[in-house]
């Protein structure tokens, strides 16, 4: 940069004036100028040729082709043209240099090129010591600007040392500064040096943040460009593997497949809003961060989940129920209730789907029967156990907050399935628990609620989501470990136990050919008797449903597949020969009988009676035994007994404590006798209030000495009126009762309706008494009525009444 030279400029003259586009020229500043403008070239031409000067002013809008004076800056810069050089599109390059600051005083736009009138604005040089402080506070900024800047080479810093006029050094920096063309007019404006300096310092402190925020900005694109390289690199290397291996996508990216997935799905509205937004956020994530595998999980949820797919029902309720008589014997409530469901369906198109709850023991086919029900209304169905279930995200999802989050088992389910009407099997709802994690029961409210489930939330989804077209079907085996409210959400169908009949059916049509075909035999080669069958079912099982009886008969075909195995083995076109199985081979086959009937005795005795009691594996007989002895009024009852059968024996002796007097039993009789009652199979606890009467007719005959009737059970509760109240499970107390040989069953007279549910072939070999009280009870229980006291007549001083006189007849006496 040279020094300002103005000792040959011809001040107070005319001046040829070429306005400057986007660049302000200072004192001292060599700089390269591209002209294309016609009249800017002739004036130009004409002080290349004159060898004068030239004012060189910026314009104040860059775009304006002829600028007019009001629209050129009055302060610009006198400059000499050094070289000019023609460029083959018609353009002129100029080099010029810079030699003194100038004010435009007049402007003459008439000629050919424009003329200026000038005056020289005369340069200060006054250095104090605050001029001084800011000249070190620009050379400080301008070497930290330098250092950050990659457009100013580092020479310039040495070229600072060599100026000693304040004035030149301020016209070298701001001539060095990338800035606008609007902030360096103000600093080419400013005459004062101090102002001159000021403005420079703010220019400088502006340009070094900027300068700042590029490097921090650089460096972090620099980075996420190395890195983008990088996964772009290992992206086409992925790309390019698949297409070898024939997996190529056809050029669409991850997103896209997202988004139009998204649109297939056919969501709600709300949950398209939620998944678009989702896939936003993703797309700015890294592709390897740990935020973006939970947005895409998300995102695969809410695509994989059925919106609008649904099965068509097969509304033909005759194929219907030939399914269901196919897969299941008997059960004929279930099967009336889903025909019911089938035929309401082809009436009205649309509604809502049922909540059913099958109770029952176990292995009676509550579980198999919910796949017997979508197969025959042409569902998919799915099944999960809630046995040991106890945190409510189980049922509801866990919240995206959690590493490792996940929906809950329902909307797990419906992904499973992929269609928003499937069948829904909850098994073993009654064993629920909850702790410190939330109650599952709750949980399930809403789910298990048509007025509530079509719209159930998920934690996770945190969307709503349609359950109304869901069939959902429960199982469990007993109802009082249910919640009250979610109870009252579920239609209750009970499934009681099978009877030997039943049971016999099922192992011929369904149990049997399954165990055969699974282990290799042709069907129909275990040929089985009746006999041999019911042997199996009464003395080699115990239970309501038929799982051991299917262990019985899988036993049976191992035994015929071994031997098969052990000499030729099935070979095509050679017949098995058959297996004859009857009851004396049973004892070989099977090993020895594992339960044995409960049988009366042999004679009628005083002091045991049978009762009947009903179990989850079915129906048993009761052998209550009471022994009475002289003692001090102790009350012993003892076999594992629960706390409500202690009341009901309690009630039974309060009853015959008030009944002393009408069966001659002597006073105080109880104070002065100790009673002990026992109920054989001590390991096993018993309790419930249904042997009552038999407590009681135990009791009676031990104080009355007369034999209660071996061929006599008796079911239900006593009152301390010796009223009978009714019990449950008459099927199966009245099925233990025929298999004990019993011939005469007493009942309550409340249970007389429930006889409707019990099969002809039990209610034609037993003899079903109906009793109201225990007077009753007695009168068919006993080998002999009980004797009562004869009742006396009072003594009275009235006079008789004679016959024919309508007075009162006497009162008897109190016992």
């Amino acid at each position: 940069m040279k020094k300002e030279n103005t000792q040959d400029i011809p001040w107070d003259d005319t001046l040829p004036l070429l306005p400057l586009r986007d660049i302000v020229l200072f004192p001292g500043m060599i700089a390269p100028l591209f002209v294309g403008r016609e009249k800017s070239i002739l004036a130009l031409d004409k002080c290349f040729e004159d060898k004068k000067f030239l004012m060189l002013s910026a314009q104040k809008d860059p775009a304006t082709n002829d600028p007019q004076p009001e629209e050129i800056h009055e302060v610009g810069c006198v400059a000499e043209v050094t070289q000019i050089l023609r460029l083959p599109e018609g353009t002129v390059k100029a080099i010029v240099e810079g030699r003194s600051r100038a004010r435009i005083k007049k402007l003459d736009t008439s000629g050919r090129y424009l003329v200026a009138k000038v005056e020289r604005l005369e340069p200060d040089h006054t250095e104090d010591a605050e001029v001084k402080a800011l000249i070190r506070a620009v050379k400080t900024s301008f070497e930290r600007y330098v250092k950050l800047s990659s457009q100013i080479p580092n020479e310039t810093i040495n070229t600072l040392a060599g100026i000693d006029k304040a004035g030149d050094l301020a016209d070298l920096i701001a001539a060095s500064v990338i800035a606008s063309s609007e902030e360096k007019q103000k600093i080419l404006e400013a005459v004062t040096l101090q102002e001159r300096l000021e403005s420079l310092a703010k220019l400088m402190q502006k340009e070094i943040e900027i300068l700042q925020i590029e490097r921090r900005v650089r460096n972090r694109v620099k980075k996420q460009m190395e890195k983008s390289q990088k996964d772009y690199y290992l992206t086409e290397q992925m790309r390019a593997i698949q297409k070898e291996l024939g997996k190529d996508t056809g050029g669409r990216t991850e997103f896209e497949e997202l988004r139009e997935k998204i649109k297939a799905s056919v969501m709600s509205k709300e949950a398209e809003e939620k998944a678009l937004k989702e896939l936003s956020r993703l797309e700015q994530m890294p592709p390897m961060s740990a935020e973006g595998t939970v947005s895409r999980n998300y995102i695969d949820w809410l695509t994989d989940v059925p919106w609008s797919k649904r099965t068509r029902d097969k509304l033909d309720i005759k194929a219907a129920e030939k399914i269901l008589n196919t897969d299941h014997y008997g059960l004929d409530k279930v099967k009336e209730r889903i025909l019911e469901y089938l035929a309401v369906r082809k009436l009205v198109n649309k509604m809502k789907g049922p909540i059913l709850c099958f109770v029952g023991p176990p292995g009676v086919g509550k579980t198999s029967l919910g796949k017997s029900i979508a197969r025959a209304m042409g569902r998919k169905f799915s099944r999960f156990s809630l046995g040991g279930v106890r945190d409510e995200a189980e049922i509801r999802g866990h919240r995206r907050t959690y590493i490792g989050s996940f929906p809950g088992r329902i909307v797990q389910s419906m992904k499973k399935t992929g269609v928003k009407n499937p069948v829904i099997m909850l098994d073993e709802i009654d064993k629920i628990s909850s702790d410190f994690r939330g109650d599952p029961a709750s949980a399930l409210l809403e789910a298990l609620d048509p007025e509530q489930n079509y719209a159930f939330n998920d934690h996770y989804m945190e969307v709503d989501y349609d359950l109304s077209e869901v069939m959902f079907i429960t199982t469990a085996n007993l109802l009082h470990t249910i919640p009250r409210p979610l109870l009252d959400r579920m239609e209750v169908i009970q499934i009681s136990g099978y009877i030997d009949i039943e049971k016999q059916n099922i192992a011929r049509r369904f149990l049997l050919p399954k165990q055969e075909k699974q282990h290799g035999l042709p069907a129909g080669n275990i040929d089985i008797t009746d006999s041999a069958l019911l042997k199996i079912i009464r003395n080699y099982t115990r239970e309501a449903g038929v799982r051991n009886l299917e262990r019985e008969l899988a036993k049976l075909c191992r035994k015929k597949a071994r031997k098969i195995a052990e000499t030729s083995g099935v070979k095509k076109g050679v017949k098995v020969k058959k297996s004859h199985v009857d009851e004396n081979r049973l004892a070989e086959l099977l090993g020895e009988i594992k339960f044995r009937d409960d049988q009366t005795g042999k004679k009628d005795e005083i002091g045991i009676a049978t009762g009947l009691a009903w179990t989850e594996t079915g129906g048993v007989t009761l052998r209550i035994e009471t022994s009475v002895f002289t003692g001090k009024g102790k009350f012993m009852l003892t076999g594992k007994l629960g706390e409500v059968m202690r009341e009901s024996a309690q009630a039974a002796l309060s009853y015959l404590r008030s009944k002393t007097g009408e069966f001659a039993l002597p006073k105080g009789f109880h104070s002065n006798t100790d009673i002990h009652i026992h109920i054989p199979e001590g390991a096993i606890p018993k309790d419930g209030p249904s042997a009552g009467i038999t407590l009681a007719v135990a009791m009676a005959s031990a104080f009355l000495k007369i034999p209660v009737r071996r061929d006599v059970a008796m079911t239900g509760e006593i009152t301390l009126r010796g009223d009978v109240l009714p019990i449950g499970g008459l099927k199966e107390k009245l099925l233990a009762a025929l298999r004990a040989g019993i011939k005469i069953v007493l009942i309550p007279e409340e249970n007389a309706r429930d006889l409707k549910e019990v099969p002809a072939n039990i209610l034609e070999s037993l003899k079903v008494e109906i009793v109201r009280n225990m007077d009753e009870v007695l009168l068919h229980a006993l080998a002999k009525p009980p004797a009562k006291r004869k009742k006396a007549r009072s003594v009275s001083n009235k006079p008789a009444v004679k016959k024919g006189d309508p007075g009162r007849t006497p009162r008897p006496a109190l016992n």
